[in-house]
């Protein structure tokens, strides 16, 4: 695998790593500095082994050693860090977008004594089709309770080889008795694209055109990107080309919360807009300036003023969201609206260490935009510097916390499948804390792009109106 391809470019929730750690690794032939540097690790190891109040066992002893290294990677900046063999594990199911499982997405609901809960089964999966529900709490994992275990144990017991047995016993909502549900495992495929509802006749699949009844608009097309998988690419493709096929208008790139991913993938997705230009390019202290720019071939959604695009962007769009974002403002391609993003512009390359086992993810360069403007929002910048990306002029739409919040909340429920149907959205039914109904959230970073490229199709047909004025 090319280093491009293990070039990393993770945001600041990025991938499902629980908790990380490191390894030293001593070179065979190392001069005396290194030397001095490892035997002080050596010496606080054997001190805290031989004087510590209590016994300290292997496995906590390697921890020791992982967290002391890791603290150090810390210092140096946020992004680089030591992934140990069972993280690298879940790192890679990330990155390429399938694993073997069930499909379900689990957490700790701290509402309900903080046990093992189903946030969503994934619509088509084993899970799905054998009756796990959205609420569900998981009591037993093929016998083994799950009471005080740690969220990393459960996935690593739930997620195996396709073909593979598993029974779950699980606590249906308002059940007095749980029941035992088993089915087989199969290769789980993890969406990088979504849209904003599934389709009512089937959930396996998103529909890409926003509801005419809801936001009072016709053919225009929405998209989530959640993350910059090995897989991304080709989703959007597919989903553009459908899009294209259906008569889309206009199209909405939702990049909110997404955190980022592969580099290539950043440059494939941007590709698939661009016909030619710079996208992005990388500079490092002891690596080659690499520069990825637009092919020809390829290019979706021409000619570009038939189909107008707006970005969103919010503080926790980063990396890839950002390489994305900005290249296809920099072009004039794409119109930007929401907050400013996170501000992450620097390359992790991931080196193996200790042969097949841990990984270390280091930052090894810092990326920039087509205009030549930085994005790294450095520990000193200030909101006057130059980083990130920014909403095009007049279309910044400034957010409190407490709305991120219901946001993030409001998307979250239109996305959980519930039983054989997707669920619908009942704000309306719903009571705050004073038990009050509750108000509707409204998506004012939406509302202002669906309220752009209405004009922008206004603009379009009139302009349609006079050229066949002319040829009459």
């Amino acid at each position: 695998m090319s280093r491009r391809n293990l070039a990393w470019l993770l945001g600041i929730a990025a991938v499902s790593v629980l908790s990380v750690g490191v390894f030293v690794r001593v070179p065979s032939r190392a001069d005396n500095k290194d030397y001095e540097l490892v035997r002080l690790v050596v010496d606080v190891l054997h001190e805290v082994r031989e004087k510590y109040v209590v016994d300290i066992d292997e496995k906590r002893e390697r921890k020791l050693v992982e967290d002391m290294i890791n603290g150090g990677l810390e210092r140096l900046d946020p992004h680089s860090t030591y992934i140990n063999a069972s993280e690298w594990k879940q790192f890679e199911k990330q990155s390429k977008g399938k694993f073997g499982g069930i499909g379900i997405q689990v957490g700790y609901d701290r509402q309900n004594r903080g046990v093992l809960t189903v946030i969503s089964p994934m619509a088509g999966t084993p899970a799905y089709r054998a009756g796990v529900l959205a609420g569900d709490v998981i009591l037993k994992i093929d016998g083994k309770p799950t009471e005080n275990m740690r969220l990393s144990e459960a996935i690593d017991l739930i997620q195996g080889k396709k073909g593979e047995k598993i029974t779950l016993t699980v606590l249906h909502e308002g059940a007095k008795e749980p029941v035992d549900i088993s089915m087989v495992r199969d290769e789980i495929k993890i969406d990088s694209v979504l849209g904003d509802l599934r389709k009512p006749d089937n959930p396996e699949q998103w529909e890409f055109f926003l509801d005419k009844k809801t936001y009072g608009v016709d053919r225009i097309g929405y998209i989530r990107l959640t993350n910059f998988s090995e897989t991304a690419a080709a989703e959007m493709k597919a989903a553009i080309t459908q899009l294209e096929k259906d008569g889309a208008q206009g199209l909405i790139i939702d990049l909110r919360n997404d955190p980022g991913g592969l580099l290539q993938s950043a440059v494939e997705v941007a590709d698939l807009f661009l016909e030619n230009g710079r996208i992005v390019s990388t500079k490092g202290r002891n690596e080659k300036e690499e520069i990825y720019d637009a092919k020809p071939e390829g290019t979706l959604m021409l000619p570009a003023e038939k189909y107008p695009i707006v970005v969103l962007v919010n503080k926790y769009s980063a990396s890839a969201s950002e390489i994305l974002a900005a290249a296809l403002q920099d072009h004039g391609r794409a119109v930007v609206i929401g907050e400013r993003s996170y501000g992450k512009g620097s390359v992790q390359n991931i080196i193996q260490m200790e042969g097949d086992g841990g990984r270390l993810k280091l930052t090894t360069a810092s990326y920039w935009r087509p205009s030549g403007k930085n994005i790294h929002r450095f520990p000193d910048s200030k909101d006057t510097d130059e980083w990130g990306v920014k909403p095009n002029a007049g279309f910044e739409v400034p957010m409190k916390d407490e709305e991120r919040i219901e946001y993030m909340q409001f998307r979250n429920d239109r996305d959980v499948v519930r039983g054989a149907k997707p669920d619908k959205s009942d704000d309306g039914d719903k009571k705050d804390d004073k038990g009050d109904k509750k108000k509707p959230f409204v998506d004012r970073v939406l509302e202002k792009a669906i309220d752009h490229l209405k004009k922008e199709v206004n603009k379009k047909g009139a302009a349609l109106d006079v050229l066949d004025f002319k040829r009459a």
